[in-house]
């Protein structure tokens, strides 16, 4: 019968003491104490070396035949002591080596300073302090916990305790100065763990190229450095017009494996974010290829002729060549002058204003042959960020301006034209494809429903993409009769290809994070507590005239494409959230 008054049979074999008083519970108590008293390192060495009864012990540490109280308590000591005696079957045991007993001792002294530690750690977490031994471990807590280490387990213990997310808690510990370079190091952990600089390398030199004899101009943003594209324009004798798309030929001084080419096949793409990006070639090798003004630049070069009368390709014809860089216009300073309003109005009393209206009417008839004219009843925005001493300007165009449009259309016509280029010569390529809505990478030629072409090779960004990189080898193979960098079916591009794939939506999904910070930024730099948004669905809503898009609950049940007023609640700018109240409807959606 237990101290609980349960009954329960137990077998004579296993019974290890025999007792008349006191009673159990008594018993119990005298043993426990009997056992606190007992010296535990004076029984280890009163052990014999090989194995023993425990009631022998008793008698050898006693100095007399244990009472059954007595052997009770050295039992109990021994079975509580594991590091001490081994259990070697029904009462008896055998002394650790001295070895054992020290490393044993030695562990469950680590593991007392750890719990010590830990408990230190805790204490100072939810007080909101900062232990000083996790200045260097931030990044491990951050963005790949080890949740064996105590730093990981004491964030675990202080977030239950607190109710605060790790990054929320170390935000109020002051670990987190700056919620930019929190998302920005995370991503840079997860894939730049080696950091964004680049060793030294040195650009290979090329053969001598011919000349041409045009003057080239290219377009884009202000803070472009890597310019990739550039275009001129030439009246031919017989009154038509031949119009040049000219691409940076870095794959000239870049062959297949070298140093430059191995970084380029890791990075895979330029990086994209407000304010900064992470190139993907070094700078030295930009510097070496970009299409800069008042420069003679290596080139590709697609040459088309057009009909002056239909503005129609009639011919086409590819090169490998130097040509001058006239100009670098910037979209900042052209804008203004070149957009729709100024094109109705004839205004062309600016830089390149003859050619850039040419280019618009090429354009516009590309966009035509193709079938995809624009439909000016769904307009899309296009959004630009600066960032300028952390403060952040929104900016945004209706996609399809002219420039934008003059650069699209022009880079389709030589993106599906060397692709069939390749496809025609039966040298490997990477094309970019869709069909029944999916568009996908592959290196079989297959049609591009949405753009309707029927090749479609990415060639046009070779300084800021490895596919274009990669299809700019093999378009320079077909027209310099060299043998192509890699061969049909070639299980390299195949590893290219999903390796791209793969990078390329995670620096995509960065760049959606990133501008999503900056326009919860914007919202709090300008104070900004009343707005109006467009309810997309149910209770989902995209914010005034910037590209953020969440979920207000109190929205009421409402058509879609309703404009309302929302009241802005609080944003937390590391999970990228905002709380918003339905404040009244502005409008009905006919």
């Amino acid at each position: 019968e237990n101290t609980h008054g349960k009954r329960s049979k137990i077998k004579s074999a296993n019974v290890m003491l025999r007792f008349a008083q006191p009673s159990l519970s008594e018993f119990m108590t005298q043993a426990e104490k009997v056992a606190s008293d007992i010296d535990l390192d004076f029984l280890w060495e009163a052990c014999p070396a090989e194995e023993f009864e425990f009631g022998t012990l008793a008698q050898e540490y006693f100095g007399h035949p244990p009472n059954p109280i007595e052997a009770a308590g050295a039992l109990i000591r021994l079975h509580g002591s594991p590091m001490h005696f081994y259990k070697k079957g029904k009462g008896r045991y055998k002394a650790a080596p001295p070895e054992a007993l020290k490393s044993a001792l030695a562990s469950a002294d680590k593991k007392r300073l750890q719990a010590e530690q830990q408990a230190r750690y805790i204490e100072q977490l939810t007080a909101f302090q900062l232990p000083t031994e996790f200045a260097d471990k931030l990044a491990m807590i951050l963005y790949k916990p080890d949740r064996n280490t105590l730093e990981v387990k004491a964030v675990e213990a202080a977030c239950a305790a607190t109710h605060l997310s790790p990054a929320h808690l170390l935000e109020k510990c002051g670990a987190l100065p700056s919620t930019r370079d929190f998302h920005l190091n995370k991503f840079l952990f997860e894939n730049f763990p080696r950091g964004t600089g680049f060793p030294e390398v040195n650009v290979e030199a090329h053969p001598e190229l011919p000349l041409a004899t045009v003057n080239a101009f290219s377009i884009d943003d202000a803070s472009t450095t890597e310019i990739d594209d550039a275009f001129s324009i030439e009246k031919l004798p017989d009154g038509n017009w031949r119009i040049g798309i000219h691409i940076a030929a870095p794959a000239l001084g870049i062959p297949l494996n070298s140093d430059i080419d191995t970084i380029a096949a890791q990075r895979l793409s330029t990086v994209y974010m407000p304010g900064d990006k992470i190139t993907m070639l070094p700078d030295n090798v930009v510097q070496a290829f970009t299409l800069c003004a008042d420069k003679v630049c290596p080139a590709l070069s697609l040459y088309v002729q057009v009909n002056a009368d239909t503005l129609l390709v009639t011919s086409s014809d590819s090169r490998i060549e130097r040509l001058h860089i006239a100009a670098n216009l910037r979209h900042d300073t052209l804008e203004p002058l070149f957009n729709e309003e100024t094109l109705a109005a004839d205004k062309l009393d600016y830089a390149y204003a003859p050619e850039l209206k040419l280019l618009w009417d090429f354009a516009n008839q590309l966009e035509a042959v193709r079938g995809k004219a624009s439909d000016n009843s769904t307009q899309q925005i296009d959004y630009t960020f600066a960032i300028e001493n952390d403060r952040v300007t929104i900016g945004h165009r209706v996609r399809g301006a002219p420039i934008d449009k003059v650069v699209s259309e022009l880079m389709i016509l030589a993106n599906s034209t060397w692709g069939k280029l390749l496809d025609d010569n039966d040298v490997a390529g990477i094309y970019r494809t869709q069909n029944n809505g999916k568009v996908k990478m592959s290196t079989v030629a297959a049609p591009h429903q949405g753009l309707g072409v029927a090749h479609y090779a990415w060639s046009s960004s070779p300084l800021r993409r490895y596919i274009d990189l990669v299809n700019q080898r093999q378009l320079i193979s077909v027209l310099s009769g060299a043998a192509p960098a890699y061969a049909q079916n070639d299980l390299a591009l195949h590893t290219i290809l999903r390796d791209f794939d793969t990078a390329y939506t995670t620096y995509n999904e960065f760049q959606r994070n990133m501008e999503r910070y900056w326009c919860l930024r914007w919202l709090q730099q300008e104070k900004i507590s009343t707005l109006p948004a467009l309810l997309l669905r149910e209770n989902l809503v995209k914010i005034g005239d910037i590209p953020l898009v969440g979920r207000v609950p109190s929205i009421p049940e409402l058509p879609a494409n309703t404009r309302v007023t929302l009241e802005m609640g609080e944003i937390d700018l590391l999970d990228l959230n905002f709380n918003a109240r339905f404040v009244a409807q502005l409008d009905v959606p006919e």
